[in-house]
């Protein structure tokens, strides 16, 4: 099945990195933006929600999102008059982890479409991790299309880049995405999107791409694929063909679709996948069934319960 896009469009971003991703988006997909954040600096739109911690000055996660339960109605007003929306969220951060199983849910119960792009920490970055697995298997399920940008599998594959080369050749990866989401058909479904480097290259762009998404499924996972051929009208037709010939070689012919557009050279590649993920394994309890996990319904979060509870001696 294909994700249906349909008007009017609602972009909400989460956290500081979310926020200036769907700021930029909204304009070329035509929508309205909302922000939410527990940092004040993040929220730099009007239409904007601040998550309240109170006096905790650096939350957990878990007080994030527990916090965002009281916002639960806010949220629902925001989004009640769009069909589609598009929830931005960098899970390797606080915010984008406790709030978007949150967002995404509420969307879910107010069956609205959703699609979600969701952005993976470093492997490095171990206390990240976990709640980055947690989040990323909620939001999937609440969404009709999800869309992973995995930074760790982008450093694997260029280890010679640093942190933040790594994050703006993702931030620009997701904003090419969104400029191409109204002319593309992506499957619904969970999806990785893997790119590489710009460069004149673009064979080199191509094969940076496919070791990215190898770092994160293998090759028998993989339903289909999108090419985003980007400088396509300042590139021979002989290495388009090349990269055709490639692409085929790899995938079956009939599930890969090349896409041109006139930016900077560069190859993005959004490939459907079926079965597991590296990101399955970032929660060591994700081998047990839905059926056979307590409370699997709401989100795990803190709560001041504001209990009086006396001393029993």
């Amino acid at each position: 099945m294909t994700f249906q896009l349909t008007e009017p469009i609602l972009l909400i971003g989460l956290g500081g990195v979310g926020a200036s991703l769907a700021e930029k988006a909204k304009k070329s997909l035509n929508s309205d933006c909302l922000l939410i954040s527990h940092d004040q600096k993040d929220l730099t739109a009007e239409n904007s929600i601040k998550i309240s911690t109170k006096s905790v000055v650096n939350p957990s996660t878990h007080l994030i999102r527990g916090s965002t339960l009281e916002t639960s109605d806010e949220i629902k007003k925001n989004i009640a008059n769009y069909s589609t929306v598009i929830l931005i969220s960098n899970l390797a951060g606080k915010a984008g982890a406790g709030i978007g199983p949150i967002v995404s849910r509420i969307c879910k119960q107010e069956q609205k479409n959703l699609l979600s792009f969701t952005i993976m920490p470093f492997k490095f970055e171990k206390e990240r991790i976990f709640q980055s697995g947690i989040a990323l298997k909620r939001i999937r399920q609440d969404s009709q299309c999800t869309i992973v940008v995995d930074n760790d599998a982008l450093l694997d594959s260029n280890p010679d880049l640093t942190q933040k080369q790594c994050y703006d050749i993702s931030n620009k990866a997701i904003e090419s995405m969104m400029h191409s989401l109204k002319s593309s058909e992506i499957s619904e479904d969970t999806n990785i999107l893997s790119t590489g480097k710009a460069t004149d290259d673009i064979e080199s762009s191509l094969k940076d791409s496919l070791r990215m998404l190898y770092e994160d499924a293998p090759p028998n996972s993989i339903k289909r694929s999108i090419l985003y051929v980007y400088g396509g009208s300042n590139i021979p037709v002989g290495v388009l063909n090349t990269i055709s010939n490639i692409t085929g070689g790899t995938f079956d012919e009939n599930s890969t679709h090349i896409e041109m557009s006139s930016e900077e050279s560069k190859v993005i590649m959004l490939s459907s996948i079926q079965g597991e993920t590296r990101f399955d394994k970032y929660d060591p309890l994700g081998i047990i069934s839905p059926e056979n996990t307590i409370d699997w319904d709401e989100p795990e979060c803190s709560i001041d319960c504001k209990l009086d509870l006396k001393q029993l001696e």
